[in-house]
């Protein structure tokens, strides 16, 4: 779902066109209806030719509400900037544009409202007008659409045009973290508190613990309705209203923003990059007194200038507001600064960090820390950073450029969060992202089971092996930890040598079993004159099946004895030594009624082993 906001001056159609496009009437106040002037937000909604829903926000024209108008117009996709046609642009068209311009709407109709009241000449006159005052905003070539909502001429024409609007318009992010800038609270019999607004960043569904901030009220969402409709659960970019248990109309007022709890923090300082509209009337100084905002909140504020004297007209600078009452804002929310007498919008920009540190102004260490910060969240560049790579935290956090103090808070969060994952606690730890980690345990899950399938007989796949199939993707440093996350979680199951699914079994054929059989009586028959598997033709990859499960021990390939008789032969050996000194390949002949054909490989063995050692014809310890 989609929200579209109306702008522009009193007296020029806005509720009029919404009630001929929608056949709801947004005046909702009696006040409204006797004025016939629009004073607080009206909502409607429509279904478009597409079948896509679309909610309205209707919002006052005149001056004198333009801080009702703010509350609307945060959380927009789209604008229509509702012009008389027999008028054309006035002041507040004026005032309208630039709070969508610094909002950052960059998708809207110029709707010529009342053009049953003018001819085709003077039409054309408002509409070049109309495309010159757009040039320079965000809205510069937008659409320019004449309608009548008395006669109803255009308006199928303009239905079509924000449907293809809309097409162009990408839905809102789910970020996990849902808000709900509340710009309306009120009761309804039976049910409760009820409090509306233009949900972001996330979804919320009936039941869900909530909280209130500021305030830190906390609440659960009784139920949830969308133009009219019941629902279960609603996703970003919705009208929603929110039927909250425990707390009282009068302890919630519009600005206060619904959120999961602990998701969202109060500030009463946030730093910014303001931009100062070219044709304001004031020059931004040092300690200057403005009207600040966000979402559907407002507040008093004063400006700490950081990178410059004064903000000149037209001018940009980063800047710290003080604000003196807390409101919820969240990094890159979008605001307007007002002055606040006599009443004028001169400026706004985006939330750059929403709980920043007393700045000292000109500091070039805070200047370059909030200019890295403008190209994302700590969080965000962190991960940017750390890409789909295992890497050191020291490297990730001097890759993403975020200075120290705040990479270690972000990177904190991000553990917490589950969203990178720490492979190993030994200094410098290894850091993964979890996403990039999770795929490349797919990857491994696919190359065992292909193991598997084809190896049927080997306990797994080598650990050596493994590495090298995955060395563009893994580092040999990373290796071993990354496999080692896997096992902890019961992704892979591993031994000494091998890494295997956590469910899988070497399994022998029934003529198999059978051969095994066989070889393991011969063995029994002449534990310590073992037979070479070739002597009953046993098929080498059962073989090698014996050799990885331990139950056979190999020397070489054509000598291999039962573990029990290996250890066995191992530890007399030893003991031998022990009480002689040393022990020959005649003594062990004899101390195994066997051959020098089984006796010198086996020695040999030990040696390699470095559990003997090899002093002229004789062995001994190591």
């Amino acid at each position: 779902m989609y929200v579209i906001g109306t702008a522009g001056h009193v007296d020029h159609g806005k509720s009029t066109l919404v009630k001929a496009l929608t056949g709801i009437d947004p005046d909702r106040l009696q006040e409204e209806k006797a004025r016939e002037m629009t004073i607080d937000l009206g909502f409607a909604w429509l279904t478009l030719p597409s079948g896509r829903e679309v909610s309205v926000v209707d919002v006052p024209g005149h001056e004198r509400f333009i801080k009702n108008m703010l509350a609307g117009a945060g959380g927009l996709d789209a604008a229509l900037l509702v012009i008389a046609a027999d008028e054309g642009p006035m002041p507040q068209t004026e005032e309208h544009l630039a709070i969508l311009h610094l909002l950052g709407v960059s998708r809207g109709i110029a709707v010529l409202t009342k053009r049953d009241t003018v001819d085709d000449e003077w039409l054309a006159l408002v509409e070049e007008e109309v495309r010159e005052r757009l040039k320079g905003t965000t809205l510069e070539g937008a659409p320019i659409l004449a309608v009548s909502a008395r006669t109803g001429q255009g308006l199928e024409e303009l239905k079509l045009a924000m449907d293809r609007l809309l097409e162009q318009t990408e839905p809102r992010a789910d970020k996990g973290r849902p808000r709900l800038p509340v710009d309306r609270v009120f009761t309804i019999a039976g049910f409760g508190t009820v409090v509306t607004g233009t949900l972001t960043d996330g979804r919320f569904k009936v039941g869900q613990e909530v909280e209130i901030v500021p305030g830190g009220l906390r609440s659960r969402i009784r139920g949830l309705q969308s133009h009219k409709h019941k629902v279960d659960s609603i996703g970003p970019g919705n009208r929603v209203a929110v039927n909250l248990v425990g707390v009282e109309v009068d302890e919630l007022a519009r600005g206060m923003v619904v959120a999961l709890p602990g998701t969202l923090e109060p500030t009463t300082r946030v730093d910014v990059r303001l931009d100062l509209l070219v044709d304001s009337p004031v020059t931004l100084e040092q300690n200057s007194s403005l009207d600040f905002f966000t979402g559907a909140s407002e507040t008093p504020a004063q400006a700490t200038l950081l990178d410059v004297d004064r903000l000149e007209p037209g001018q940009s600078g980063l800047v710290q507001l003080r604000l003196r009452e807390p409101v919820a804002v969240a990094k890159g929310d979008r605001y307007i600064v007002r002055r606040p007498s006599p009443s004028l919008t001169i400026g706004g920009g985006e939330v750059i960090d929403p709980h920043p540190r007393r700045h000292k102004r000109f500091s070039e260490e805070t200047l370059q820390t909030l200019r890295t910060l403008q190209q994302g969240t700590p969080e965000e560049l962190l991960l940017e950073a750390l890409g789909n790579t295992a890497q050191e935290v020291k490297v990730v956090m001097e890759k993403s450029g975020v200075p120290a103090g705040v990479a270690v808070e972000a990177l904190a969060k991000l553990l917490d969060s589950g969203q990178v994952l720490q492979l190993s606690p030994q200094s410098p730890p290894l850091v993964m992202a979890a996403p990039a980690w999770e795929v490349l345990m797919k990857r491994v899950v696919t190359l065992l089971g292909h193991h598997h399938h084809h190896q049927p007989l080997r306990r797994g796949m080598s650990k050596e092996e493994l590495r090298s199939r995955l060395a563009r993707e893994v580092t040999v440093k990373a290796f071993p930890h990354i496999m080692g996350l896997g096992v902890s979680r019961g992704v892979i199951a591993e031994d000494a040598t091998t890494y295997r699914l956590p469910d899988f079994e070497p399994t022998f054929s029934p003529q198999q079993k059978k051969q095994v059989a066989q070889f393991m009586e011969l063995h029994q028959a002449s534990p310590y004159s073992p037979p070479a598997p070739s002597e009953i033709g046993l098929d080498p990859e059962v073989v090698a099946a014996l050799v990885e499960s331990g139950e056979l021990v190999k020397l070489d390939e054509g000598l291999l004895y039962t573990r029990r008789a290996y250890e066995q032969m191992r530890e007399r050996i030893l003991r031998t030594i022990d009480e002689q000194g040393e022990i020959n390949v005649a003594i062990m002949r004899d101390l195994f009624g066997t051959t020098r054909k089984y006796a010198i490989p086996f020695l040999e063995h030990l040696d390699e082993q470095k559990v003997t050692r090899r002093v002229g014809d004789v062995r001994v310890r190591w």
